[in-house]
């Protein structure tokens, strides 16, 4: 690995183990998944108490290769360096971000008045998960993005689905609880570019909470990942090389009546050298079938948890409205 200029080795160290140190954010393996019923339970468990605490842990033992995780970047390098004209041909008009290029300056996070610094593409299920879903906008000037985020998005599927197991054990639910509520789901993988910093206004991603069920983040291993905490400091997050983040979605929040908390989180912009270069990240936002009604779980409310949410709501009405609100669909 070569360092730029001025990087402490033993200092990116320290800062990498914080994942699982200081930082306070647990870490699990999903090696024990397959390791017999005692051992999911007891995952379960470590995955709940995260999710209940602080929404965010890491995952390690997920299954995702270094091959398909790195050709995954290096594709995503090589589309983001393409002319922005180029780019620009795989816009998908009216699909408010929902398949291929996102420009730079257009997303915004709720109530924010500055847009994000970023651009990303949207990659979706291939096939079609439904009749009506937008297929897919592929570059043909790098023809090798489209089986690397393809392979990619399916190991970050078979990944999100254990996950999903453990969340239906941690609630008492059944085991397979979430499997036909996510089969036909326009879930989501956004390859993310970050360019470098020169003086513009605003952040890389400024504060805000994930839409979706939970998300499984391929991140940088740089800094500018925080996540806010419940005494209201803002916690730095950098990964380790084999640990993925996985946090709490507001639909899932929803479901559980806030029993398990969607946290606050961004990217802000890094000192030098970092704001100097790009930074890449793919987050997978996994989501419910479009016409799923998210109502409050029986089990996640009571005489002493009244239910917050008491007016159910579809899975894709949700949705277009949080896109609404973050500038990705307009009100027309």
């Amino acid at each position: 690995m070569v360092l730029p200029a001025g990087v402490d080795l033993g200092m990116m160290r320290a800062e990498m183990m914080n994942v699982e140190g200081s930082v306070g954010i647990p870490v699990i393996s999903l090696e024990r998944f397959d390791s017999g019923e005692d051992a999911r339970r007891s995952l379960s468990g470590e995955l709940g108490k995260a999710f209940r605490e602080i929404g965010f842990v890491g995952v390690q033992g997920h299954g995702i290769s270094d091959e398909v995780r790195d050709r995954a970047y290096e594709m995503t390098r090589q589309v983001f360096e393409l002319p922005v004209a180029t780019k620009k041909r795989c816009e998908v008009p009216g699909s408010g971000g929902g398949r291929g290029y996102t420009a730079f300056g257009i997303e915004k996070a709720k109530d924010q008045d500055v847009a994000d610094l970023k651009e990303f593409w949207h990659v979706g299920p291939e096939p079609i998960a439904y009749e009506g879903m937008l297929p897919n906008a592929w570059p043909e000037e790098v023809p090798e993005f489209r089986p690397a985020m393809l392979d990619l998005y399916a190991a970050l599927g078979r990944a999100g689905q254990k996950l999903l197991t453990l969340v239906a054990m941690h609630l008492d639910l059944p085991v397979d609880y979430f499997a036909d509520k996510v089969d036909a789901a326009d879930t989501i993988m956004r390859p993310l570019h970050y360019p470098p910093l020169s003086g513009q206004v605003g952040v890389r991603a400024a504060a805000h909470e994930d839409i979706n069920v939970i998300t499984l983040l391929v991140g940088s291993h740089e800094p500018g990942l925080e996540v806010l905490s419940r005494d209201g400091g803002w916690v730095p997050v950098t990964t380790l090389k084999d640990t993925i983040v996985c946090n709490v979605g507001d639909m899932l929040q929803r479901l559980t009546n806030k029993e398990l908390v969607s946290t606050t989180h961004r990217v802000v912009n890094p000192p030098e050298p970092w704001s100097l270069r790009s930074r890449f990240s793919m987050p997978y936002f996994l989501h419910f079938n479009p016409q799923f009604s998210i109502e409050t779980l029986p089990g996640c409310m009571g005489a002493d948890r009244p239910n917050q949410f008491p007016v159910p709501i579809t899975s894709q009405e949700y949705l277009e409205e949080r896109l609404r609100e973050i500038g990705l669909l307009t009100t027309d």
